[in-house]
């Protein structure tokens, strides 16, 4: 999430199949841009709790799915993503063995370099958290080398968590502003492909002004920092291991 930081495949575990655009559709674009791959999962369509225009359309759950997939689908081929949907349900999101095993697999058959996922608290949304658990119990399953899934343990790759609807509420404080001006017209693009959350396209693209503030707060003096910079917040769960402090 550096400059310095070393290339590598970018895995984004998304409750629901909007959230990876709205919280971390910069990030995955930059990745694209730079030749690594980026995957995200969708554990669930969000059929039932964020599809409430579908459901006044008088649409059915089957129907509710296709559109969502087709929606997310598409927000991905434009930030140049790969994306794979495990149609575990939401509202709620039920955490189980067999979905953590899913991801363990997931994790082996990828070999992330950095993981994307939800905060660990979020009184408006559980599924948020439920999604952030599985997804790092199934990291640390995924480092077992006895653990019983195809393929080598994974590394220790580290963990962000991308920023939540009302941050203030999920005791969400970054500690990582990501430069996304150069890719956001992308990430605008992406948002657009999701008209059933319409309402979102314009608060995303206003936090990402905030954020590009914030970020040239922090980056120092004298940079030259456009006027227009656009960033994502993240916080990163395990420590950063360097031999520069920097």
């Amino acid at each position: 999430m550096s400059d310095t930081a070393a290339p590598g495949p970018l895995l984004v575990i998304s409750a629901h199949a909007g959230d990876f655009v709205w919280r971390a559709a910069g990030a995955i674009a930059l990745a694209a841009e730079r030749g690594d791959r980026a995957k995200v999962v969708c554990l669930s369509y969000g059929e039932r709790g964020e599809s409430a225009k579908a459901w006044r359309a008088g649409k059915g759950l089957a129907e509710i799915k296709e559109i969502r997939r087709g929606e997310a689908e598409a927000a991905a081929a434009e930030l140049g993503a790969e994306i794979e949907f495990l149609d575990a349900g939401d509202y709620p999101l039920v955490e189980s063995r067999q979905l953590v095993d899913r991801l363990v697999r997931v994790y082996r058959d990828f070999a992330p370099a950095v993981v994307l996922t939800h905060t660990l608290a979020d009184p408006y949304n559980g599924d948020h958290p439920a999604a952030a658990r599985m997804a790092l119990q199934a990291r640390v399953l995924a480092q077992a080398i006895g653990y019983d899934a195809p393929g080598e343990p994974l590394g220790a790759p580290p963990v962000f968590f991308f920023e939540p609807h009302q941050p203030e509420q999920c005791d969400f404080k970054p500690d990582v502003l990501l430069d996304i001006t150069p890719v956001f017209e992308r990430k605008r693009r992406a948002m657009e492909c999701l008209p059933a959350q319409q309402h979102m396209w314009d608060y995303y693209t206003d936090l990402a002004k905030r954020r590009g503030v914030q970020l040239k707060r922090n980056a120092g003096p004298n940079l030259g920092l456009p006027h227009d910079t656009m960033a994502e917040a993240y916080v990163r769960l395990y420590p950063q291991t360097t031999g520069v402090l920097a």
